[in-house]
């Protein structure tokens, strides 16, 4: 048997710069995920959804049977908070009343999900579609990883898809992966770090169609980035926002498997999910334009896709 392949793997200064950054972020506790009601007793069930229409990355790609390096990291940290995570990339699970005993969906995902597309996996319907928004309209939590941005596009920027709406923010396009630092907009929600700001290696997303009402959480500081994409203000990378009677949770960041297992994405991965499902509270009052007023200063880019 061949030694699984590792990428992006932290090494010692890393290691170190991320137990700095952890020692300013309040830890988890392990009830984060007890059911506000006593009476509820099954684990809270969570499906994490990686089918990749487009673009697959390489932290959920399958190896035959054995699940992504994504997929199992989410997987062995719901163990810890008592989560039932199913990871799949079959899109028949998109169905009316499949979705009705899920506490939240979590996707990383590309492209149109309604079509076979560059993994071969079975698509949603058009319907499956449309019971994945009737769900978290009607109060599924619904957490968005780095590439669901790049789900469900527009077919322009005055006609959003509905998808698009309910996330709150669209993917343009990429750079090289590179040290960013990011801003905090809201200490207060749970698991972001108390420092005002933190800096990764990542490959940051360049973002779009920004909902009125989202509440940003984290701020992309483009100071001094490589790219024409990033010549502009700061913009939001990680955000909340109420959908109907559902909440939505969506970052950025996630690309590299040492961003996976950094303890400040980890942490606040996690909150995200709790907060979605209703587990933990937070105030996200609509602050877009408030904290982030250039987001929609986007600079003219040539028509090209970088991955």
């Amino acid at each position: 048997m061949q030694p699984e392949a590792r990428v992006n793997q932290p090494n010692r200064r890393e290691v170190l710069k991320w137990s700095a950054l952890l020692a300013g972020t309040s830890i988890l506790p392990r009830n984060l995920f007890a059911a506000a009601d006593e009476n509820k007793s099954r684990p809270r069930k969570v499906l994490f959804f990686t089918k990749s229409s487009d673009f697959e990355h390489d932290v959920i790609k399958r190896n035959g049977e054995k699940l992504g390096f994504a997929e199992r990291k989410l997987i062995e940290l719901g163990k810890q908070h008592d989560l039932d995570i199913t990871a799949s990339k079959d899109g028949q699970l998109f169905e009316p009343g499949k979705l009705a005993e899920l506490d939240a969906i979590v996707f990383y995902t590309t492209g149109d999900l309604t079509t076979n597309g560059k993994d071969k996996n079975p698509p949603m319907s058009a319907e499956g579609k449309q019971a994945l928004l009737d769900a978290v309209r009607n109060g599924v939590g619904f957490v968005g990883i780095h590439c669901a941005s790049d789900t469900f596009h527009s077919r322009s920027d005055r006609e959003l898809d509905p998808y698009i709406q309910m996330l709150g923010g669209e993917f343009i396009i990429h750079g090289k992966q590179q040290d960013s630092t990011t801003r905090v907009a809201d200490p207060k929600f749970p698991g972001v770090p108390d420092q005002k700001d933190f800096t990764l290696h990542e490959e940051w997303y360049a973002l779009k169609n920004f909902a009125e009402d989202l509440h940003v959480i984290l701020l992309q500081d483009t100071t001094g980035m490589v790219g024409d994409m990033y010549q502009r203000p700061p913009y939001p990378s990680t955000w909340a926002r109420r959908h109907g009677n559902g909440r939505v949770f969506y970052t950025s960041m996630g690309h590299r498997e040492d961003v996976w297992t950094n303890p400040i994405f980890q942490n606040l991965l996690l909150s995200g999910v709790a907060w979605s499902m209703g587990a933990i509270d937070a105030e996200v009052t609509p602050n877009l334009n408030s904290v982030a007023p250039g987001a929609r200063k986007i600079p003219t880019l040539k028509p090209t896709t970088t991955r």
